[in-house]
């Protein structure tokens, strides 16, 4: 409150001539109370003051208080500069403009895509919702080729410190060095490898090629994966890769046909000449035996015929006689007054050859 002493002494006089007039001088200010009063106001308005900086630099303190979460660490920062990393957990730094404090995640994995944009706003993720970056996904292969690569990779953070002070834009430092990599990988290649049976070498090359260059530049990443989601040759010359994928397909088809054709021959031509040679055998051991067996079968009669000549002699005969007349059928033996005695007989109807076939024929 200010006052103007002036304008109080004027007062004073006018108050003090107005009382002689009237035949009588009016009652004085206390000036000793308005005093009193003064220093009371002017002791309230220093202590609110105090009041409010107190509580302002209650407030300035208690920023300094910070929470890390599970999934995070807390990089302390004093007049700018990096000075300490805290884990989870509650903590407190000197509060702004002596110290600040960033919280990165260092779990959560990151995604760049390259080659192809996928909109932030489209939920459901189908080709139809792609983007092609032709620019980015135009590469050319080791045998002169041109092939469209789309893909993706996935980080994380592996080192704070490094991610937030060694490089200013991390995912677009991460896009175009996986660009680099693969193109690097796709021109050692030649485009059949690319398109059909090497997809998994090359994922794996660019990944190793790409954690080396970013361990380089100290960018505290680390490469999780490398994902190829589309590889094709460029729309002009799809339909030629077409028919050159159908032929090879035929090509195929026919090679295996004819393995199986082989597969299935070549043993039995086995197992067939694998039989004759057991016959072979089994005919040889028998003939073998058999001639063995007569041989002495041959000496055992020549002994016995050595010992008694006639004996033997006629026992060979009638043996022989005994398996051809067994051999011929039923006959009757005359001598030789009865078969004079007897009118010779032979039916020729039951006679076998080619005539009596053909008199029964007739």
């Amino acid at each position: 409150m200010s006052w103007d002493w002036d304008k109080l002494q004027e007062k004073r006089r006018r108050q003090s001539g107005g009382g002689g007039g009237g035949g009588g001088r009016g009652p004085s200010p206390d000036f000793e109370e308005l005093k009193k009063k003064l220093q009371v106001f002017k002791r309230f308005r220093g202590s609110g003051l105090l009041m409010v900086i107190g509580i302002v630099a209650l407030l300035w303190l208690a920023s300094g208080f910070y929470i890390v979460n599970p999934k995070e660490v807390g990089v302390v920062q004093r007049f700018g500069a990096f000075n300490r990393i805290t884990q989870s957990g509650p903590h407190f730094h000197f509060p702004y403009p002596f110290e600040s404090v960033q919280t990165p995640s260092v779990t959560e994995i990151k995604r760049v895509e390259i080659g192809f944009r996928t909109p932030e706003y489209v939920s459901d993720i189908s080709e139809r919702s792609f983007q092609s970056v032709p620019k980015e996904s135009m590469m050319l292969t080791g045998d002169e080729n041109i092939v469209d690569v789309q893909f993706i990779v996935q980080y994380r953070i592996k080192d704070a410190q490094n991610y937030l002070f060694n490089i200013s834009q991390p995912q677009k430092t991460v896009r175009d060095a996986a660009e680099a990599a693969m193109r690097d990988v796709i021109g050692n290649n030649e485009i059949e490898a690319v398109l059909t049976a090497e997809k998994f070498a090359v994922q794996n090359e660019t990944m190793q090629l790409l954690q080396a260059i970013l361990d380089g530049y100290n960018s505290g990443m680390v490469v999780t994966a490398v994902k190829l989601q589309d590889v094709h040759p460029p729309q002009e010359v799809v339909a030629a890769f077409k028919d050159v994928a159908s032929a090879r397909e035929d090509k195929s088809r026919l090679i295996n046909n004819a393995k199986g054709y082989r597969n299935d021959i070549i043993p039995k031509a086995r197992g067939k000449v694998a039989n004759i040679l057991n016959e072979a055998e089994a005919y040889k051991e028998s003939k073998i035996r058999q001639s063995k067996g007569e041989s002495q079968r041959f000496l055992k009669l020549w002994q016995e015929y050595q010992q008694v000549k006639d004996v033997t002699k006629k026992r060979l005969y009638l043996e022989t006689m005994e398996q051809i007349l067994g051999e011929a059928g039923g006959k009757t033996l005359l001598s030789d007054k009865a078969a004079q005695k007897i009118i010779p007989y032979l039916p020729m109807n039951e006679l076998p050859g080619p005539k009596t076939r053909g008199t029964q024929k007739q």
